[in-house]
């Protein structure tokens, strides 16, 4: 496993959300642990149509639940998301926005770095 602490770039991994608070340790971090089996480690910002994608695929992520602390997702909400379910978006062409500097590099046991910068928010994209 990647170092806990890093991000895809090789920097400090960056808060992703507080609000909703997110990650598998619920701190605002996609810190991946040995615990997180779902490699919770990619920061999303999340979309209408991803939303809708993930729900049909059995992960309703816009529904609240209260007894769980989950106020449920919006668009345009950043979400610590699995990595292998970012892949899968990404083969059905739904993948949403990815944070980088919050993205864990333990994601990057699942997923490709190039295939991450294409989908980035927080770089420059070339003219």
């Amino acid at each position: 496993m990647q170092d806990l602490a890093k991000n895809v770039l090789g920097g400090v991994l960056q808060a992703c959300s507080v609000d909703p608070i997110t990650g598998f340790l619920r701190n605002g971090h996609c810190q991946v642990t040995e615990e997180d089996v779902g490699n919770h480690g990619v920061c999303v910002r999340v979309t209408k149509e991803f939303l809708a994608f993930s729900k049909a695929r059995g992960n309703d992520l816009s529904t609240p639940h209260p007894e769980f602390d989950f106020p449920g997702l919006k668009p345009g909400d950043q979400w610590c998301l699995c990595s292998a379910r970012w892949q899968e978006a990404l083969k059905a062409g739904m993948a949403p926005p990815v944070v980088l500097a919050a993205t864990s590099a333990a994601a990057l046991e699942f997923v490709r770095l190039d295939d991450l910068r294409r989908y980035a928010v927080d770089l420059e994209k070339p003219r």
